[in-house]
């Protein structure tokens, strides 16, 4: 069995970071190594745990999350940070990102959704598309006039390997699962990127949801 990939949870809500604990260690492939309430113990504890990704909610008392990102980077290099938070406010989206985040997710997105960005952002396999964002529609001024993808938009092979993408798939599985190159996989990858204006593998596959692409 592959290594379990390391997670630090930070939430001052005991209750739902209990429940997202729960829900994590439901995949095999997932490990919740700590669990902090507070900025400042989540830079402790990721320093006695090293975990290789840590989610982050923004929205507690006291809590400045550009400065707790710039400690964690700074004491834990290779770490992952991935901002999960209720807020969808573009300045603090845009803050978070310039400090270094490897996402940012809204807390209404579905635990598939969370686990693949988990995933991605430990793969690394994103290629210059590095930061995952899924925020609501509107939640960023840039995306605000964005039109929803046509369904004839992407050919028959594209919607095959952004499927399977959604099944939190790497590029080399794609490429098994379809007889194809990995790069002929991250080619359809690119294309797709490309045609949804997306920014990541998680936003691709978020905006063909929306658009009733996948089925």
């Amino acid at each position: 069995m592959a290594e379990q990939i390391r997670i630090l949870l930070v939430d001052d809500h005991a209750l739902l970071r209990e429940a997202l604990r729960d829900a994590l260690i439901t995949d095999p492939g997932l490990s919740v190594v700590a669990e902090a309430n507070s900025g400042e113990s989540a830079v402790r504890l990721a320093m006695a745990h090293r975990p290789e990704v840590v989610l982050l909610d923004v929205e507690m008392p006291g809590h400045h999350a550009p400065t707790t990102v710039g400690q964690l980077l700074e004491s834990c290099p290779g770490i992952h940070v991935i901002i999960v938070s209720m807020s969808d406010d573009p300045e603090m989206i845009q803050q978070l990102l310039s400090a270094g985040v490897s996402g940012y997710l809204h807390k209404s997105v579905s635990l598939p959704t969370l686990i693949s960005a988990i995933r991605t952002v430990v793969q690394q396999e994103t290629q210059g598309q590095s930061v995952l964002l899924s925020v609501p529609r509107g939640g960023l001024a840039a995306r605000e006039t964005a039109k929803a993808p046509d369904a004839g938009l992407l050919s028959a092979r594209e919607l095959e390997v952004l499927t399977h993408v959604a099944n939190a798939l790497s590029n080399r599985q794609i490429a098994s699962r379809l007889g194809i190159t990995e790069g002929t996989a991250k080619r359809h990858l690119r294309n797709i990127f490309s045609k949804l204006d997306a920014v990541s593998r998680i936003d691709a596959v978020n905006k063909a949801t929306a658009a009733e692409l996948l089925g």
